[in-house]
């Protein structure tokens, strides 16, 4: 059985421990977070929704993902 090698990569400022494998989209799919309502920056690079089931995290990768909230 082959193990699955873990990477740290950072969220929102905080460290968390992933699969090597794992794409943008895995990580927003495992925050249960919902896509529409976001806004995500990888590496201080704000990155089109069409292309998170295409890039991969790499180790040390800065995650951050802000939610808009509406109000008036």
């Amino acid at each position: 059985m082959k193990k699955i090698k873990k990477i740290k990569i950072k969220v929102n400022g905080k460290f968390k421990s992933i699969s090597e494998n794992w794409k943008i989209s895995d990580l927003v799919k495992h925050l249960k977070i919902p896509i529409k309502k976001v806004a995500i920056e990888l590496n201080q690079e704000i990155i089109d929704k069409k292309n998170v089931s295409k890039i991969s995290l790499k180790k040390n990768d800065k995650v951050e993902i802000v939610h808009f909230i509406g109000g008036g």
